[in-house]
């Protein structure tokens, strides 16, 4: 069979991208694979495609309900219509009527969550499942950077489903978080298909900067010369609208904000104007970007300083997916991963939030033959998030116990969220350590990932002389240094709003 004609047949394209035909090669060749393929090289295409020649359905577990959809809004763009998504996005009404006709579907995405729910995993079982497909596959292993215990689970799922031929998928894994992946899945003869995280037409560019208030400047300046269409990331929802509000009052370009606090149809919304060139720049927190097929932005710049290296990689990694040039810029100061470890600390939930519970649970006697009885009025009273009550639930579920093990379960939770804790802490260092580096970024990135620089890339990286004239647009305005005195400054933006030449 020629992979070329089945791609252009279906999917419109010429050519394969960086490990996509050995990835489908495998697969079609009934092999379990493991593929690391670098963000924007089209990873999804590598169980898209064999979806239409393989016989039964194709199941991807997926971390992200915007991930989910916008992977369904992807297949019916190609003309797939037998896909859906089994997520809170359906009504009680629509999942029921999809679970009951499961089997005309050929694609279905879901989460790990929902598929430890008995009746969804029973009807699963009754499916010829073709593909078990494992995307975001680094949520698997606790030294991965956004480990999910609910994918710790995905090998047990994998038996119950008559252990069927298996894709796990990944950016971002170190080999530790690899060597994890297939022994958590229990694949015993894989085939790995490990490209290189490298993408040389990025640049990488580090500013350091005295405050929020030099960023904030600076980010006019940056989007004001650069080539658009641009993201900009933060870890504040607060700070993404404040910045997308300035952009656009100060007419340098059309902006938006987007995060999680958003309402579905305004994140559709905004990804839709964004995608069909509506809108410049998205300031956004990073629920934006996965799933988003933009193959032309320019240029990603960093506010805050992401929480470890295999995000920001997966986050730049969303530039020249073209293969044009595209910048990735880091605006840095000293003291910048106090706001990450406080973001760490607050997705875990405390040795005093787990005292209290524990104390709560023994006192108003909800342990009883074995089970603990877990009431959400509990999360509300103990003040925990979801992503905390949901570690906490994990554990308990998971839990032989008797009664002599109750100090034995709150010990247990207590030293699983000192491990993370300390892990987390070490990827946010890691991250400060090459902010502040001497050396060669791209070569300090391939390190941590355990590759070696084999050749040159130029333009490469600030260290190696890389500089942001390169990346500017043609019809751009000299910016006054953020340094200069606020009158220049405001005669600057005076001028862009009276004729507007920054406007591409």
């Amino acid at each position: 069979m020629e992979l070329e004609k089945v791609l252009k047949k279906h999917f419109g394209y010429q050519s394969f991208k960086t490990g996509q035909k050995e990835v489908i090669t495998s697969i079609l060749a009934g092999r379990d694979s493991l593929a690391m393929l670098p963000t924007g090289t089209g990873k999804s295409l590598c169980y898209q495609l064999p979806g239409i020649i393989l016989e039964g359905q194709i199941l991807i577990i997926s971390p992200l309900l915007s991930l989910m959809q916008d992977q369904v809004e992807q297949f019916k763009r190609f003309g797939e219509k037998r896909v859906i998504a089994l997520n809170s996005f359906l009504s009680a009404e629509e999942r029921n009527r999809a679970l009951h006709h499961l089997n005309q579907y050929k694609f279905i995405f879901i989460s790990p969550e929902m598929m430890r729910v008995p009746y969804i995993l029973r009807k699963l079982q009754e499916l010829p499942i073709a593909l078990f497909v494992v995307d975001e596959a680094h949520c698997i292993s606790q030294w991965g950077f956004d480990f999910r215990p609910d994918y710790s689970k995905l090998g047990d799922i994998r038996k119950k489903l008559g252990n069927p031929l298996t894709l796990a998928l990944t950016a971002t894994a170190t080999q530790k978080v690899r060597a994890d992946i297939i022994a958590s899945l229990d694949l015993e003869e894989i085939v790995k298909i490990e490209s290189t995280i490298d993408r040389p037409n990025i640049g990488f560019y580090v500013k350091e900067l005295i405050d929020y208030r030099d960023k904030q400047a600076n980010i006019l300046e940056l989007v004001a010369n650069l080539k658009k269409p641009g993201i900009i990331y933060f870890s504040s929802k607060k700070t993404a609208e404040q910045m997308a509000n300035l952009l656009t009052e100060k007419g340098i370009c059309q902006a938006m904000a987007y995060h999680g606090g958003l309402d579905q149809n305004t994140r559709i919304l905004i990804q839709q104007q964004f995608i069909y060139g509506q809108l410049d720049v998205i300031c956004a927190t990073s629920a934006f970007g996965m799933g988003i097929n933009k193959e032309n932005i320019r240029f990603i710049i960093h506010y805050h300083m992401p929480m470890q290296i295999e995000s920001y990689l997966q986050e730049i990694g969303r530039a020249g997916r073209d293969g044009d040039p595209s910048i990735a810029i880091l605006l840095y100061s000293p003291g910048d991963e106090h706001l990450p470890i406080q973001l760490a600390e607050n997705e875990l939930p405390s040795e005093q939030q787990i005292d209290w519970l524990f104390k709560k649970i023994t006192d108003e006697q909800l342990f009883k033959n074995g089970n603990i009885s877990l009431d959400m009025k509990l999360m509300e009273l103990g003040g925990f998030t979801e992503i905390q009550w949901r570690i906490i639930e994990d554990f308990v579920k998971n839990s032989s116990l008797e009664t002599a093990n109750l100090k034995g379960l709150q010990w247990t939770i207590n030293n699983f969220v000192k491990e993370r804790l300390t892990i987390k802490k070490n990827n946010i260092y890691s991250m400060k350590k090459w902010a502040e580096t001497n050396s060669c970024r791209r070569e300090n990135i391939l390190k941590y990932f355990d590759e070696v620089k084999t050749k040159e890339v130029n333009p490469c990286c600030d260290i190696c002389g890389l500089q942001l004239n390169d990346y500017q647009a043609i019809n751009h305005l000299t910016v006054p240094s953020a340094k200069t005195d606020e009158k220049n400054w405001n005669d600057y933006l005076s001028k862009i709003l009276i004729n507007g030449e920054l406007r591409e």
